[in-house]
């Protein structure tokens, strides 16, 4: 599968972001023939080789083949946004977007089943975010954890997206749904760790559930109930489970296949100063939300070695890693929006995704793009992050 997670090639630039335009299509003209002279299937193949941001400028009949179901899925962003500037009626609304690289326009996602009623900010906590905590799972958008507005867990199923089908769907049902805990995926399964219900209660706080596409299974309690305090990325890496509570500087490790908690390395920890992602699992990241600064941990040093430094990377809130062969980072930063980082230049190169008017990210993941035959979502226009 051709990667085109690429949408520029200019260090500290945003991709045009537009607005999409959606008109009726000559279904005679979708019935023309991709590559003149060969059969279908066998021009499929041909073309599922070349860059699909090519195939996007070359015509409208290849362009209408990329986004359809049977053309092997490019990667996009899907970022959970909320208003920059809310009222009382939209000040926890959140909204989720699906930003599409070739084309540079930003979609809105269907609405997920039921209404979902979070609150993100609350007068009685002026200085406390309330997270809403979601994993990236078998090519599905998971989303794990949240707040009501009278303090509850918000879901007590995981709600899944499917950017395939563009249909929202349920998981089995959490054991003990809950809040400001821990959440990740390694090696195919999805882990909730600590965190509190309702109420606070020792054995939530202490409990590990493991999901992997049957039922919540508990796993090993942690040894301490510290890590129920605040929302955790739990990063999968090399099969273990990396929790670290930036606040505080504690940071735990759970083995898949000893299904144990341990220590976390002193150099791991000390350099974990900001939102942290791994790139297949195998090379993990780290954005100083401080300093701007990226830098990839080396294991058998056990340190992390500094690879770039940007003023756009500073309040770094959120960061998610594409395959290894892309090379990409994408990184939540408040004010500076989405910054893209490829790694794999040297020097690194970075640019800023443009958001829709009106929006702040909180959360960003990269998965499949959807299929959209008949180019049937609304598009939104977004506001210049450069």
């Amino acid at each position: 599968m051709a990667n085109t997670f690429n949408t520029s090639t200019n260090s500290c630039t945003a991709p045009s972001t537009k607005l999409r335009k959606f008109t009726p299509h000559n279904h005679q003209q979708q019935d023309e023939a991709s590559l003149p002279g060969l059969p279908d299937h066998i021009a499929q193949l041909c073309l599922s080789f070349v860059n699909p941001s090519l195939l996007y400028s070359v015509c409208h009949s290849w362009r209408r083949l990329i986004y359809s179901p049977s053309f092997p899925p490019f990667f996009s962003l899907y970022a959970l946004l909320h208003h920059s500037q809310p009222s009382n009626s939209n000040s926890n609304s959140i909204e989720f977007f699906n930003f599409d690289p070739i084309s540079s326009t930003w979609d809105i996602l269907p609405p997920p089943p039921p209404p979902l009623c979070v609150i993100l900010h609350h007068p009685s906590f002026i200085s406390r975010n309330f997270s809403i905590q979601s994993v990236s799972f078998s090519q599905n958008l998971v989303l794990l954890a949240a707040t009501t507005h009278n303090f509850a867990p918000a879901l007590s199923h995981p709600l899944i997206f499917n950017p395939l089908s563009k249909t929202w769907s349920f998981g089995p049902p959490l054991a003990t749904p809950r809040r400001w805990c821990g959440a990740g995926a390694v090696r195919g399964a999805v882990y909730v760790a600590s965190g509190v219900g309702s109420h606070f209660s020792n054995d939530t706080a202490r409990s590990l559930e493991k999901w992997d596409h049957g039922e919540w299974k508990k796993k090993s309690r942690l040894k301490d109930a510290r890590y129920s305090r605040d929302a955790i990325d739990a990063v999968g890496w090399r099969g273990k489970l990396c929790m670290v509570n930036v606040k505080a500087k504690e940071g735990i490790v759970y083995s898949v296949d000893k299904d144990e908690w341990e220590e976390m390395p002193d150099g791991m920890l000390y350099g974990w100063r900001g939102p942290v992602a791994a790139m297949d699992e195998d090379v993990m990241y780290v954005v100083d939300e401080a300093k701007g600064a990226l830098r990839k941990y080396d294991h058998e040093k056990d340190l992390w070695e500094e690879i770039m430094e940007s003023e756009k990377l500073r309040g770094a809130q959120h960061v998610a890693a594409a395959a290894a062969a892309a090379g990409k980072l994408c990184v939540v930063c408040g004010e500076n929006g989405i910054v893209v980082v490829d790694v794999l230049a040297s020097p690194g190169r970075l640019w800023v995704v443009d958001l829709p008017i009106g929006f702040e990210a909180l959360r960003v993941h990269i998965l499949p793009r959807m299929s959209r035959p008949d180019f049937d979502f609304p598009a939104v226009p977004s506001t210049s992050m450069e």
